[in-house]
């Protein structure tokens, strides 16, 4: 990941359809509440759940805050005490209507981006590490083509794919926003740990690069010598 930013942003979603309280939102108020350790500047937005509004929010998120990652999570009305990782965002196929009664134009997010793209946090291995008790927690490769997949798509575009995404159910008796929030705080802990590891490998190729290259200077300078 290539940016040394200390910031995270991490987006819920304001009302949808019948969810006028949002789990998602009521999520990460909570884990504002908790927060993610001194060294983290934690920044918390809500987006809403229109293709256009929320794409311009989310591209000013890594034009002006150029987080070191930005997690999206929203509410996956048809799961229940199931959290859902979501390793890429899709392109196209973008044809229900928003809260305001519109579509993306041909169904498409960026029109010279990729069919999907990845996030650099591997879901797989986080979803193998983690466990959070009361709750099951998946994997996932298809966010739903609707405003959670547009959204996490145009984060991955403009972050190059410094972005992740998670679903969660909607609030119940068992899985209350407290609950939520104590999940999603272990979760991207867990994220930013494959960050730090990440960042650490770059930093050793780095310099097994810069110590190539000075061993090869080194030698054409020796052999320079040898020929005058």
């Amino acid at each position: 990941m290539d940016s040394n930013s200390n910031t995270v942003v991490v987006t819920g979603f304001g009302p949808f359809r019948q969810y006028l309280v949002n789990s998602s939102w009521e999520a990460v108020k909570e884990l504002s509440e908790r927060g993610l350790g001194k060294n983290i500047d934690l920044r918390i937005m809500q987006l809403p759940v229109v293709y256009q509004k929320a794409k311009e929010q989310v591209f000013k998120i890594w034009t002006t805050l150029q987080p070191l990652l930005t997690v999206h999570v929203g509410l996956a009305s048809s799961a229940k005490a199931i959290i859902i990782l979501e390793q890429c965002g899709k392109n196209k196929g973008y044809r229900e209507m928003d809260a305001c009664g519109f579509h993306p134009e041909g169904g498409c997010c960026m029109l010279d981006g990729p069919e999907k793209i990845e996030s650099t946090v591997n879901m797989k291995t986080l979803w193998k590490n983690i466990s959070v008790e009361g709750i099951d927690i998946i994997f996932s490769r298809d966010a739903g083509r609707y405003i959670c997949d547009y959204t996490y798509y145009a984060s991955l575009y403009y972050g190059n794919g410094r972005a992740a995404f998670i679903h969660v159910p909607p609030l119940s008796k068992s899985v209350t926003a407290a609950f939520l929030g104590k999940a999603l705080q272990t979760i991207i802990l867990e994220m930013l740990k494959q960050c730090g590891e990440e960042s650490k490998m770059d930093h050793i190729k780095k310099k097994k690069r810069g110590f190539v290259r000075t061993q090869s200077l080194t030698l054409l300078s020796e052999a320079n010598l040898k020929i005058i």
